[in-house]
């Protein structure tokens, strides 16, 4: 009989090659401290770079280590989708490979999910500087637009640090309709009104500015926005259903 996985995490990946090895190696050394038997999924979406190289030969130095190769971009959140489905652990999550939130904070998200919490992510909070503060800015404005037509409260809708009970939010996944960065807040919103039970775990955010991001803050802010308002009323019949079981 196989032996039972307890979590699959999911690397979206796309010109990683700065960061990946390094990056895996802290993963594995936190997930390797912790009793969970674990699998790596990397999802690479088309990237330019060597990063197939790079997975192709962590792969084969370790068989927990599998990936998924997208013969098209699909982007981001159908990248982190296209893992979650292929994935065999009871609990199924995702980090942005940069780290920008550490994986320090792994076990202690993962534990809560085999609790019996739904969905866990982290609560992002800031080291603000003049490097980051527009992106501090434009997050917290993001966060009252989405409080304000959605009500998903205090959730960090856009943290790159989200876990699930994988069977429970398999129906969740196969509902969401935007592939790109607004999967993030459509998985959140989604999640609550289905009754999935949320929890958040304070997390510092610390981004390494010596690797760029791929995020264009002014321009996909107003993607943001633009998918918000396309997502608004479809979002009020769920919030309404969503109510009347409360």
């Amino acid at each position: 009989m196989a032996e039972q996985i307890d979590l699959s995490l999911v690397v979206a990946c796309y010109n990683e090659k700065l960061v990946l090895e390094r990056n895996i190696a802290r993963i594995k050394q936190v997930l390797d401290r912790t009793n969970y038997n674990y699998e790596i999924i990397f999802v690479d979406d088309c990237s330019k770079d060597n990063t197939r190289e790079i997975i192709q030969r962590l792969c084969a130095e370790d068989s927990r280590l599998r990936y998924l190769f997208h013969e098209k971009n699909a982007g981001r959140g159908r990248t982190v989708t296209d893992g979650v489905k292929i994935a065999k652990g009871k609990v199924a999550g995702f980090v942005d490979i940069d780290l920008a939130t550490a994986a320090w904070y792994i076990p202690e998200i993962v534990s809560r999910v085999l609790s019996g919490v739904d969905m866990c992510m982290a609560w992002r909070i800031y080291k603000v500087s003049p490097r980051i503060s527009h992106r501090w800015i434009l997050s917290r404005g993001y966060h009252f637009l989405v409080h304000y037509f959605l009500e998903l409260g205090d959730l960090d809708t856009e943290t790159g640090f989200k876990f699930f009970n994988r069977e429970k939010i398999i129906p969740v996944l196969e509902a969401i309709k935007d592939p790109h960065w607004f999967w993030d807040t459509e998985i959140c919103a989604r999640a609550k009104y289905a009754g999935l039970k949320i929890d958040q775990v304070p997390t510092l955010y610390l981004r390494d500015h010596t690797t760029g991001t791929t995020v264009k803050i002014l321009k996909d802010s107003l993607v943001y926005f633009k998918n918000l308002m396309a997502f608004r009323s479809e979002a009020a019949q769920l919030k309404q259903a969503w109510k009347s079981r409360q």
